[in-house]
Order: structure tokens, then sequence, then C-alpha cells
């Protein structure tokens, strides 16, 4: 696929304007199947022609949907030249191409950051909420934050109240360090009651992920101290990815559940939902379910792409793009490096 992509790229370059000779409809097929940013960019450069048809058919968004379905959440993008002023849209032809060209670099830069190899590391920055906690706050979800099965001679863990239906679940949410991070996989440690007899394991029966993010500003304070016993709503968010129902182990080990293929959380909320309960606890014959830690492993983007949430009820999101702090941010010089490209976007082109 790779030397056909480049043999029709030299053919455009030596045989003339390709787009005459083929039609915007057969172009637009051959372009569509296209899975390399840089090639689009030097598309672009081509001719004032093929920039203008690159720019208005909007390959780059294209090709990172192809790549990240959940990208399709985002209704617009921004472009930040400054602290204070984004760049407006209007209504004239002018003005919407300008916006049409925003669209394009914007998507170049994103298309060029989903493809980098950087470095998988665990995405959580915080601990939001649990659906519900037995004992706040011995027993918060902030403990599953700590890789440790004991702090200072203390067992760590998060426990659910306990039920008498062993079908229902609970939800731990969490805040991911980006607003848009690529994960791969998350771990879950069910956690081993030591000091109860029989050393029982309280893992749920299955797990399922949810990304996305919330309707509204969220308050990042633990909400368990207060949550003690009760039942969390959980109707706070919109999720832009559900992942399949995934069995979990009845063993106190960290166990890996691997994602179909890598998903985009837009938004920076991931949830993990513990779908039914194995173990009951003697004393009061309920069922509990038990997380000793959690880790959501995978990448944040670059820090000059940022997402603002234009309609909370309908869950449309802007993509901004924050280009001022480009020069100073070394994920996006270790993007334009993976890319074999050193310039922006809009540089490579050559006036015909």
């Amino acid at each position: 696929m790779r030397q056909k992509e480049d043999n029709f790229l030299l053919g455009m370059e030596n045989s003339g304007d390709f787009l005459e000779w083929l039609g915007p409809d057969i172009s637009k097929m051959i372009l569509i199947v296209l899975d390399d940013p840089s090639d689009l960019v030097r598309l672009s450069s081509i001719s004032r022609s093929w920039r203008h048809f690159v720019i208005e058919n909007g390959f780059c968004k294209k090709l990172c949907i192809k790549m990240f379905p959940e990208l399709s959440c985002f209704t617009r993008v921004i472009e930040i030249s400054n602290s204070l002023e984004p760049i407006k849209a209007g209504t004239s032809n002018s003005v919407n191409w300008e916006y049409l060209e925003m669209d394009h670099k914007v998507y170049a830069h994103l298309s060029r950051s989903l493809m980098s190899a950087m470095t998988r590391n665990d995405c959580i920055e915080t601990s939001i909420h649990a659906s519900s906690t037995d004992n706040a706050p011995v027993e918060s979800i902030e403990n599953t934050l700590n890789s440790r099965e004991r702090v200072m001679g203390v067992p760590s863990y998060w426990s659910s109240i306990g039920e008498k239906d062993p079908e229902m679940s609970e939800t731990l949410t969490y805040k991911l360090k980006s607003q848009l991070c690529i994960v791969d996989e998350i771990h879950i440690r069910p956690f081993r009651a030591y000091f109860q007899l029989g050393f029982p394991i309280y893992s749920s029966k299955a797990v399922r992920f949810r990304m996305g993010h919330a309707k509204s500003p969220l308050d990042m304070r633990s909400m368990d101290e207060f949550m003690a016993g009760q039942r969390c709503n959980d109707d706070n968010y919109i999720w832009t990815y559900v992942s399949p129902i995934f069995p979990m182990l009845q063993e106190n080990s960290l166990q890996t559940f691997k994602l179909p293929k890598p998903a985009i959380c837009t938004g920076g909320i991931l949830q993990v939902e513990l779908l039914g309960r194995v173990q009951k606890q003697e004393m009061d014959d309920l069922y509990y379910i038990c997380v000793c830690h959690v880790q959501v492993i995978g990448r944040r983007l670059s820090s000059i792409f940022d997402v603002d949430i234009l309609d909370p009820k309908e869950g449309k999101l802007v993509l901004k793009y924050c280009k001022d702090v480009r020069g100073n941010d070394t994920d996006s010089d270790e993007e334009d490096a993976a890319a074999g490209n050193d310039t922006d976007p809009d540089e490579d082109y050559i006036a015909a």
C-alpha cells in the first residue's frame, strides 16, 4: 500500500494535474485511502488547485476519524493565537475559507500526533468518585491509585457497600492526565481480605470501560466522604466510547484488560464498570466488590490540543489548537520528528 501511494504521488508530480485528469470523484476515492498525514501535506503543496481540493474536502479530519472514530464528536475546531482571543469563523467566503484552512492545519497536526510513537504510562491523574463506598474514607476510591496492597501496614483498597443481589454493579470514575488520551489497556487488581477467614477475594464477575466527558465542570474533590452508604448518580457524563465486556478472574493479581484497538478518551473521563459480584462477606451475608489498584495504560496527546464543551446537554465538543505553546512543547517536537517533518503543514505549501 505504501508503494502504491508513493507511485501515485510521484505520478502527480511528473504527469501534470491529476485532479483534472481523474476528476474530483475518482480523486476523492484515491485520497480517502491514504493513511499517512505527511502524504496529505505533500498533496496540498503540489499546486493551488490541489491545496484547495485537499482542504475543501477535509481529508486530514477524515483521516483522524478513520484512525479513531471517537474524534467524530468534535463539531468544530478553534485556534488559540494568544491567551485571550481565538480565531472566529464568520459567514463570508473569505472567512469561511480561513476556517477550512485552520481546520486542515489542526487536523494535520492531530493526525501526526496520533501516529507518533511515544512512551505509554499510567494516564490517571486523580479519582473522581465511586458509585458507593462502604466505609469512607478508609475504603475510599483514592486507595486504588496506590499500587501497594498495604500503606503503613494498613490494607489499601476501595470497597462497595454490601448488596443482597449478586447482579448489582458498581462504578469507579477517574480523571485522566489530559482531555485527549489514547488508551490501550486497563489494569485492575481485586482485593484479597487477608483479615477474614479463608482470605476471600472480592472481585467482580466482569468489567467494562467507558470514556468521555462531564456535562458540566467537575468538583474534583473526592465525593466518597459524603457519599458513604449512598449510591452516586453517574448521569453527569456523556460517553463517547464504550468497551466490550471482559470477564474478571477471582484472583488477587493485577489483571490486564486490553481494548480491541486503542481508543481516544475525548474529555478526560474514564469509568470502570464492575459488573456483578461473586463473593459474600461472612459476617453480614452480603455481596461486596473490592479493588486494590487501577491503572489506565496509554499516552496523552500533546498539550497543544485541548477540549471545550460547546453544548453540555447535547455533548458537542470543540477541539482547541493552542499554537502559542507549540514552540516549547516537547510532545509536539517528538511528533514532528516521528513524522519526519519539522515544519508547520502550512509552510509546506508551494504556490503554483
